[in-house]
This record gives structure tokens, C-alpha cells and sequence, in this order.
């Protein structure tokens, strides 16, 4: 192991870091993030009932007992709200990882190499790119219903990847022609090596903000998907609250709350995901970094 290239990759975190952290739009992203990850975490200990705990009062307005009130099936509502992080977390970051990490192998493959082989992936990834995702993802989530937590996951990674991937592949294009890269074809280093040691340390800040792209979308096609009631409905996520809500008539009968809730915690997650994206750019953009600065 080299020695000296271990500080010079935690400079290089530390670095990402404190770029992220000077931006205020990414911090504040930061914050409502980390209070959704803990709420996922302690879960247990911040709910004040089960997830699935019912014989409460059906139907109830909110109460010193049950702050944001009850299901139609007596359920807490701020306890299914707070489950419902777990979900919403675990989908969006898994996901997120998986769809990067295949938009980084095929997106650098791909502009690295030419022929028939550039050609084959070029084919295949406007493919999915042509192809509208979310009706892709209704018939690939249909014909995999009842398969839980993990169908989603698979769903939203088989069509999330392919833009990742485009952009990807035209860095990777632009670095190909490098200096760098020219040296140490000349030196007779193998493809795998020039790809995934001089060409993918570059791009550091291209695929950070790829995956929080690719969980944001993850999380909201997650509760689109539960809303539809194409994923497990029997699971307590903020898509199968709306979901529930929307079959008991919730609006009807003045519960707005059943439908409020989970959206606007949906769209704070997916918000604090994009915001975090800001300070990613700083990375990339020194103007958007110098911005964020003043």
C-alpha cells in the first residue's frame, strides 16, 4: 500500500466536504437530511407507538395522544410518518448507490472504448433513455408486484441509470484526449487501469451529484410506485400512507393531514437531496463556488 496516497485521499474528502458544507443551500440540505436519517435510525425510540400498532380510535383528529391523529384502521399517524423514513431512506440510498455504480461502469467503458462495442452501449442506453421511465417502471413493478421493498429497488435501478451513465461517458470522452491519459497509454497500461485510475479520480464531483440525482429520483418513484399500489402495500412507507389515505377518502372526510404529511415529508427529503446537489457543483463549477462564498 502506497503510504502517501492515504492523507492525499482524505485531503481529497475533506476537501469534498468542506466544499459541500460552505455552500448554505447544501447545508441546509445537510440538516434536514441528517434529522430524516436519525428519525430513520431511532426510529424505536422516537415513535411514540408501532408502526403497525392499531385499536386506536378510527378516523381521529389530532390529540395530546395522537398528534397528527388517526388511520381509518387506528393507526398513529406521526408513528407511521416516522417509520416511514426508514423506507423512504433505505430506497433512495440504495438505490442511489446501485444506479451509480452501474452508470459509472458503463458510462466509463463507454467513452472510453470505440468500434462495435461503443456502438452496442450507445444503442442500448438511448434505449432506455427513449423509452418514458415511469411507464416502464408500471409494467416492470406490475409484473413483479408483491415482491416487497426489493422490487422497488430493482425497478427504480433498471431505469434510472442510463442518463448517469450519457453524462457520464461525455466527461469521460473529454478526459480520453488528456495528457495524462495519452502518457500512460504510451507506458503500456492496460484499459481497466487508465479507465478506473487516472480517469475516474476526475470525476469525483460528476458522480457524487449523480448519485444524489439518482436517489432523489429513487425516492420519489418509491412512493409514486406505493401510491399506485404497485409495491407492498402490508409495509409502512410514506407512499403506502398516501396510498391508504387515498382509499379511505381522506379529503372526504377532512383528514387532509393523511395526505399533507407524507407528501411534505417526501418532498423535503427529495429537496434536501437536491439542495446537498448544489455544493456538489461548487466541486465542478469554481463560479458556483465562489457564489456560495459571498
Amino acid at each position: 500500500m502506497d503510504v502517501a496516497a492515504a492523507p492525499s485521499r482524505w485531503r481529497v474528502v475533506w476537501r469534498i466536504v468542506s466544499t459541500v458544507w460552505s455552500n448554505p443551500k447544501a447545508r441546509i440540505g445537510l440538516v434536514i437530511l441528517g434529522v430524516f436519517v436519525l428519525a430513520a435510525i431511532f426510529a424505536p425510540l422516537i415513535a411514540p407507538y408501532g408502526a403497525s400498532q392499531n385499536g386506536f380510535p378510527r378516523s381521529a383528529d389530532g390529540s395530546a395522544a395522537h398528534w397528527f391523529g388517526t388511520t381509518a384502521a387506528g393507526e398513529d399517524v406521526l408513528s407511521q410518518l416516522i417509520y416511514g423514513a426508514r423506507t423512504s431512506v433505505l430506497v433512495g440510498f440504495v438505490a442511489g448507490v446501485f444506479s451509480t455504480v452501474i452508470a459509472v461502469l458503463i458510462g466509463l467503458s463507454w467513452g472510453y472504448v470505440r468500434g462495435f462495442l461503443s456502438d452496442v452501449i450507445n444503442f442500448i442506453v438511448n434505449l432506455f433513455l427513449v423509452v418514458p421511465a415511469l411507464p416502464l417502471m408500471i409494467v416492470i413493478a406490475a409484473y413483479l408486484q408483491n415482491g416487497g421493498i426489493g422490487m422497488i429497488i430493482l425497478v427504480v435501478v433498471i431505469t434510472g441509470w442510463a442518463w448517469g451513465a450519457r453524462v457520464l461517458r461525455s466527461q469521460t470522452q473529454s478526459l480520453r484526449s488528456r495528457d495524462f491519459v495519452t502518457a500512460a497509454t504510451f507506458s503500456g497500461e492496460g484499459s481497466f487501469r487508465i479507465v478506473f485510475r487516472e480517469i475516474l479520480p476526475n470525476m469525483t464531483s460528476l458522480i457524487v451529484g449523480s448519485f444524489f440525482g439518482a436517489a432523489t429520483s429513487a425516492i420519489l418513484a418509491e412512493a409514486g410506485l406505493e401510491f399506485l399500489g404497485l409495491g407492498d402495500s402490508s409495509t409502512v412507507s410514506w407512499g403506502t400512507m398516501l396510498f391508504w389515505a387515498q382509499n379511505s377518502n381522506a379529503l372526504l372526510t377532512g383528514q387532509w393531514v393523511l395526505l399533507f404529511a407524507p407528501g411534505l415529508c417526501i418532498a423535503l427529503l427529495a429537496t434536501s437531496l437536491t439542495l446537498i446537489n448544489f455544493g456538489v457543483d461548487g466541486l465542478s463549477n469554481p463560479r458556483l463556488r465562489e457564489g456560495a462564498g459571498r
